[in-house]
């Protein structure tokens, strides 16, 4: 595990448009912040702007709105072309309350109102607009990988994050929804502990824990800074994704 970490918030990175190349956005950041990327470095991207590239936008007036979200919109006490939005962006709904519908979503981490944002995106009063999350932000994190590779020459470690609530605790804090180039859950099940004792079921998951870092940096307001340079971490490389983050339903102590 790493000894000291350094994280370093990317200034004066642009608004993003529909089709913009986010390694471009982000090795100009670098360039201007003067810092060269290093094997090892990991890039936590904030999922809002790699859903506004990807066009993720749905406008609300052009929603065909259902028998079930008009139901559930009564109930939750949202616009009913959301809650459709979120129905559809969802495989199960969980848990309802004035204001928050808790899903699990189609990629299956579990989110309130499916991710879906209405903060910090240009929007039309007239025809008013959201923004979904990635289709895959799996794909999209290991895309932008292979992009940095290609330009730099580097190779580094991607985590796309996005800010949550959690069970028995106050407060949203980052977690991953996409991971690139390393492996988001350490296992260290076996190793020994302070006095020799063996671990018996303990995992660490290190991309949620960058995520956060990077959420405190990134801010959840007007601060702009939604790329974060994590240097220090040393992990291994992995071609995997986000996957074992997820834990199986079986086992999950909150449905």
């Amino acid at each position: 595990m790493a000894e000291r970490l350094e994280m370093y918030a990317l200034p004066e990175f642009p608004l993003i448009q529909p089709g913009d190349d986010i390694c471009t956005l982000i090795t100009a950041a670098l360039e201007r912040a003067d810092i060269t990327l290093a094997d090892g470095d990991i890039l936590v991207i904030a999922q809002k702007i790699i859903s506004k590239a990807e066009g993720r936008y749905a406008h609300l007036n052009r929603v065909e709105v259902g028998t079930r979200a008009r139901t559930l919109a009564e109930r939750v006490d949202k616009d009913p072309r959301l809650v459709q939005l979120i129905l559809d962006e969802s495989v199960e709904v969980l848990r309802t309350r004035p204001g928050v519908v808790i899903v699990e979503h189609r990629r299956g981490y579990v989110h309130a109102n499916a991710g879906i944002d209405q903060s910090n995106i240009q929007s039309d009063a007239k025809d008013p607009r959201v923004l979904l999350l990635p289709e895959d932000a799996d794909a999209s994190a290991a895309a932008l990988r292979r992009s940095l590779r290609q330009v730099t020459g580097v190779e580094v470690g991607i985590i796309i994050n996005d800010s949550a609530g959690r069970a028995w605790r106050n407060g949203t804090a980052g977690f991953a929804i996409g991971t690139a180039g390393f492996t988001p859950v350490v296992d260290m099940v076996g190793q020994g502990d302070l006095f020799g004792r063996k671990l018996e079921s303990t995992s660490v998951a290190v991309a949620d824990e960058l995520a956060a870092g990077a959420s405190f940096l990134m801010g959840q307001a007007a601060e702009g800074t939604p790329v974060v340079l994590v240097r220090g971490a040393r992990l291994p490389v992995a071609e995997v994704g986000s996957e074992s983050l997820i834990r199986a339903r079986e086992y999950d102590l909150f449905r």
